[in-house]
């Protein structure tokens, strides 16, 4: 069965979520069976998250069926989701009791979640896909990575393994569950036979850290922009007797909080491990083992357990001298299958094979460690969310009358306009698009944007 549900202790609470739900391996089992009553044959599923039992326990119904679900936020843009209906067929639902509209038929109501379905005409599927996820964030792009079975088993043994996990551990899990890093705390952890504590508060609320001390949270993952909020609650003097660990992915930390978050860890006798991972590889590709976490500062680590990291050149060989500078390429079990861009790639195979160009530039020094230097493609990681330049490029100028430009890095997307009076408005737009805070985007009058001769924007010129 799916992450070897079958083989935990059946009476053992599985997930807990902050609203005070919670469901045991046990009834996980009996879940999955009653939705394979009420389904009965292997569909599209959209699942609306809300990181609460009900939205994993669709998740874990679907999959141990062999039903392929699409993770979705409950709270995306209703026009984006209209979208992805269309193009991509779900033949059922499964979205919060509150968003159900009269007249949908309720096929399954259970744990504050309805089953619903749609009437659409499905696209066949191919046999090994396991799941779909979205490739940028929430930018509204039909894009999205196929995972297999072995995909998500891999992941889920991979992450067990370097962590150290076992029945004993409690993850605080805030990260969505239908964003690739959270999805893989939630997929290793119940692996591993743990109790995982679900929860949509974030770092900033009261509550969170309520529900961390009262359930005795032994670990939380973050991604880098949570974790200088912490520095700000001065997270170092809290106390938390419970927690053993401190993960960390979703984008490069900056040397001055890995070393902080490092020293702290040790002085403490808790383990802080930096991991590096993209969507089409499964989640956590490499980690920083917690040993070398004041050593190599900037650096991502190596790879994971049965997976393999290398650089190659500009002709495709690969480098094997350290600080020499390439594209890195991921090889594991991990890999995703590839990409679907319509319903009807849905059918479609395993078109990677286990190889994943990352499109990140790096090095690898003496010890074999990796450090990202820079990106191939054009995309950013904001607040965690990897968000491409060239899509919010599209959704601008497909809102506004403007030439627009984005660029920028992991803590700020800067965004050029050649409007004035369009400026404030873009910037509540793109923020309501990608459901990414405001803060992450500043936008800039231009009076033309810089191009060459063949008409192609210079963003070198922006930056």
């Amino acid at each position: 069965m799916f992450l070897e549900i079958d083989k935990k202790v059946k009476n053992k609470i599985a997930i807990k979520d902050s609203d005070n739900q919670q469901i045991t391996y046990g009834e996980i089992i009996e879940f999955a069976n009653l939705f394979w009553d009420k389904v009965g044959e292997r569909a599209l599923l959209f699942v609306l998250n809300r990181n609460t039992v009900g939205a994993a326990a669709g998740y874990l119904g679907a999959t141990i069926n062999r039903i392929v679900p699409l993770m979705l936020g409950a709270s995306m843009n209703q026009e984006l989701l209209e979208e992805l209906i269309r193009i991509y067929h779900p033949k059922y639902l499964w979205k919060p009791v509150e968003m159900v509209t009269e007249g949908e038929p309720r096929l399954l109501e259970q744990y504050g979640y309805v089953l619903v379905e749609t009437g659409l005409t499905p696209y066949p599927m191919y046999e090994e896909l396991s799941l779909l996820l979205t490739t940028s964030g929430s930018t509204g792009s039909p894009k999205l990575v196929r995972h297999s079975y072995a995909n998500l088993e891999a992941q889920a043994r991979n992450i067990s393994a370097f962590f150290e996990l076992d029945a004993a551990e409690r993850p605080m899990l805030d990260l969505p569950i239908n964003y690739t890093m959270g999805l893989s705390v939630l997929n290793s952890h119940l692996y591993s036979g743990a109790t995982v504590l679900l929860t949509s508060f974030n770092v900033l609320n009261p509550g969170y850290w309520e529900y961390f001390k009262r359930e005795e949270a032994t670990s939380f993952t973050n991604v880098p922009y949570s974790y200088e909020i912490l520095k700000k609650l001065r997270f170092f003097r809290m106390n938390l007797p419970s927690l053993k660990l401190i993960t960390q992915g979703g984008g490069k930390l900056n040397e001055e909080l890995q070393r902080e978050f490092a020293e702290y860890a040790e002085q403490t006798g808790r383990r802080f491990i930096l991991t590096y991972g993209q969507t089409e590889g499964s989640a956590r590709m490499a980690y920083l083992p917690a040993e070398y976490a004041k050593e190599k500062y900037g650096c991502i680590g190596k790879a994971i357990p049965n997976g393999r990291l290398y650089l190659i050149d500009e002709d495709g060989n690969e480098i094997t001298e350290p600080d020499v500078i390439g594209e890195m390429v991921y090889e594991g079990p991990n890999v995703t299958l590839g990409y679907a861009q319509s319903g009807e790639d849905l059918l479609l195979g395993d078109e990677r094979h286990g190889l994943l160009p990352t499109g990140d530039m790096a090095k690898k020094d003496a010890d074999g460690f990796f450090y990202i230097v820079g990106r191939k493609k054009r995309f950013l990681k904001l607040c965690g969310y990897r968000v491409g330049l060239d899509e919010c490029e599209n959704i601008i100028k497909g809102a506004f009358d403007v030439e627009c430009a984005c660029v920028g890095d992991d803590r700020c997307m800067q965004i050029y306009v050649n409007s004035r009076q369009d400026m404030d408005a873009v910037r509540r737009y793109i923020a309501d698009k990608t459901g990414i805070n405001s803060s992450a985007f500043q936008v800039h009058y231009i009076e033309a944007l810089p191009r060459n001769e063949a008409g192609k924007v210079l963003y070198s010129q922006l930056v």
